[in-house]
């Protein structure tokens, strides 16, 4: 049984470009999407939207590099890289923010630190 769950989590997942998918996909692997989505994406491990990709939706995971399009809200719990061919319409909610030059940006990002790097000090948060 262990066995199997490990295997479930080193998986990669690859919607190619000639496919269109209406719906959620949750994953505890990783996703490359070349094709187009309409749901949310909801992934455990990192997501990699190729340059023909694009995401209709909500995006959260782990990891991310953005290639292709994305339009939606998008939580990525350690580093979201925005690569030179991106172009982003939304929300953005991560820890760590790359944004290569030539990447196409309109929304908003908050940077969230990890809880364990934060200390609570009378009603405020101080960075350690």
């Amino acid at each position: 049984m262990a066995k199997e769950i490990e295997d479930r989590t080193l998986s990669h997942n690859i919607i190619t470009r000639t496919t269109e998918v209406i719906g959620d996909i949750t994953s505890t692997g990783d996703i490359r999407l070349d094709g187009l989505l309409k749901g949310n994406l909801t992934v455990k491990g990192k997501v990699v939207i190729g340059p023909a990709g694009k995401l209709e939706g909500t995006l959260t995971c782990k990891n991310s590099d953005i290639f292709g399009k994305m339009e939606g809200k998008i939580k990525v719990e350690e580093l979201l890289a925005l690569k030179d061919t991106a172009n982003v319409k939304g929300d953005i909610v991560t820890n760590k923010l790359s944004i290569e030059p030539g990447c196409k940006f309109v929304g908003t990002c908050a940077m969230e630190w990890p809880v364990e790097q934060q200390e609570k000090v009378g009603g405020s948060i101080k960075i350690a």
